[in-house]
């Protein structure tokens, strides 16, 4: 008599591993046929009622694959209805990465349990980029009504700040997009099931949710998306722990303006929220253990600095808190050097990955020292039917790389083969003048055995910035010193992140930075200035007419 047997198989990592476990299969003694699929890890097989499941088990494990077999009466799982059949996903949050990977999942076939303990759409759209990047524009238009270059035929007229009218107007926008691109999805959605509540693996096959409303919930998956994002990090400084600071969270929800802001960390979020918080009416502080980007060129530090203490912002360089103390409604500060007051404190040194009590260790999923998910450029975890993409692993914290690995590991959950490339990621820092950086800096390089040349254009040679009356800033291009491809762009300029893009495409296409100064653009444009760094190599920029090709 012949059987039809179901079998889950772990293991496989592409379509050619299902091939080997078919032809596996195929070689023991009684079977008949075998289809293996690698999306669905499992394996159906046409045998004789006298085929064992140790023989079948043992055929898949003489090649490093491991065989799930469900008991039945017949000691087989059986083939499972059509309504079974759909490759099951699990997905562990609901942002960036966490949305991307369902509906690609969707898009590949996949039924989607997507799981989220807190506010639907995560940290961008609720806590981080859009509010902050709301509250950032509305205090540059502060700043430029309270002055600008044009104040000589341009009165300027002192702003009033109505904190509160701002804060809804910044919430309103905030609800609106998580509704639209996180909320209505899923609501439209009929191939992604929504469970609120606290996921926790239970083996690795199997996630057990404590749900909000009560009561737990064991959702099985055949592949699992771990998109769990990051918390701010909270540095031990004695005392800290025990007053009411603020982290990005607190201070974006703030409904007043601290008249002393004091801000602890020298890196996007510290200095982004220090500036704005500076153009809104406090008076800042901030105490940078080294200097302000200390992990950039050190030109970008500098820059950034300059501009800070042009607009009366405090900045206080190899600077660390030995304690904090609050009383009577103020903070204090106590240094190496001072002490420093403040009415409010603002604590931005980071983000750590929100990865504990998942029970990743049940599952076989290994994190780095700083409890950081390990993946390969696949999205692959340690246990290889387990992803993991966004801010809860080693790559980058920026929403567009955990959105975009999100997409390659439900891909490669479904049957695809995607990864992703980083050797070109554009990153923007909103301060004013913003911060855009691609590619190796001149250190990276030589870091990696790269002999670099380069060159620095400040912005007083590029007619935007001249027009603008702002030459605050500098472009910086760092080449290959025998290739002369262009492998690294750092810029500091108003609207540096409208030019990024053009510096990465430029990278990805492997250009020399002969071939980017002969290429046409726009003039009266801060992209232009590419182009004029570019022609450094080799020219006199202070000797060309202005829109010279």
């Amino acid at each position: 008599m012949t059987e039809t047997i179901v079998l889950h198989i772990e293991g496989m990592t592409c379509t050619s591993c299902a091939e080997h476990v078919k032809e596996a299969f195929e070689q023991v003694p009684g079977v008949r046929s075998a289809t293996v699929s690698y999306p669905n890890g499992q394996a159906e097989i046409a045998a004789n009622s006298a085929v064992s499941h140790e023989s079948l088990a043992a055929a898949v494990a003489t090649l490093g694959y491991r065989a799930s077999i469900a008991t039945t009466a017949t000691g087989f799982s059986t083939k499972q209805s059509a309504g079974d059949s759909l490759l099951r996903v699990a997905v562990i949050g609901s942002g960036g990465a966490a949305m991307a990977g369902a509906l690609k999942a969707v898009e590949g076939g996949a039924q989607v349990t997507l799981i989220e303990r807190g506010t639907i759409g995560g940290t961008c759209v609720n806590i981080g980029c859009v509010p902050s990047k709301i509250m950032i524009r509305a205090a540059h238009i502060a700043h430029l009504r309270r002055e600008s270059p044009f104040d000589g035929g341009i009165s300027a007229m002192p702003p009033t700040i109505l904190r509160e009218r701002l804060l809804a107007q910044q919430q309103a926008r905030v609800d609106e997009l998580r509704h639209a691109k996180y909320e209505g999805i899923l609501e439209n959605n009929s191939a992604i099931t929504l469970l609120r509540g606290d996921a926790r693996f239970k083996d690795t096959h199997t996630l057990s949710v404590r749900m909000a409303e009560g009561g737990e919930r064991e959702v099985a998956f055949d592949r699992c998306l771990i998109a769990t994002g990051a918390s701010a990090a909270v540095p031990p400084i004695p005392g800290l722990h025990e007053t009411p600071y603020w982290t990005s969270t607190e201070a974006l929800a703030s409904q007043m303006i601290p008249p002393r802001l004091a801000v602890i960390g020298s890196s996007v979020v510290a200095v982004e929220l220090a500036q704005a918080f500076a153009r809104l009416g406090s008076k800042v502080t901030i105490l940078a253990r080294s200097n302000l980007f200390f992990r950039e060129d050190p030109d970008i530090g500098e820059a950034v600095t300059a501009a800070f203490r042009a607009e009366g912002i405090e900045v206080l360089e190899q600077t660390q808190a030995k304690s904090v103390a609050y009383a009577d409604d103020e903070f204090l500060l106590t240094t190496g050097h001072n002490e420093v007051r403040a009415d409010k404190l603002l604590v931005a040194t980071g983000r750590a990955p929100n990865t504990r009590g998942l029970g990743l260790e049940t599952a076989g999923v290994a994190v780095n020292p700083q409890g950081a998910i390990v993946i390969d450029k696949g999205m692959r975890t340690s246990a290889q039917h387990i992803y993991a993409a966004g801010d809860c692993t080693d790559q980058p914290q920026f929403v567009y790389v955990a959105a975009a690995a999100g997409t390659r590991a439900a891909i490669n959950m479904t049957g695809g083969e995607a990864a992703l490339d980083l050797t070109a990621m554009p990153a923007v820092v909103f301060t004013d003048p913003q911060v855009a950086t691609v590619g190796y800096s001149e250190s990276e390089a030589h870091h990696d055995g790269i002999e670099t040349d380069s060159r620095l254009l400040t912005l007083d040679n590029v007619p935007r910035a001249l027009a603008n009356f702002d030459t605050r800033g500098f472009i910086k291009l760092v080449a290959g010193a025998t290739s002369g491809r262009l492998i690294g762009v750092q810029a500091v300029a108003p609207e540096a992140g409208e030019l990024i893009q053009t510096a990465a495409l430029a990278i990805r296409a492997r250009l020399t930075v002969q071939e980017l100064a002969d290429q046409l653009f726009p003039y009266l444009t801060m992209v232009e200035g590419l182009k004029l760094a570019a022609q450094t190599f080799s020219k006199d920029v202070k000797q060309l007419s202005c829109c010279a090709g």
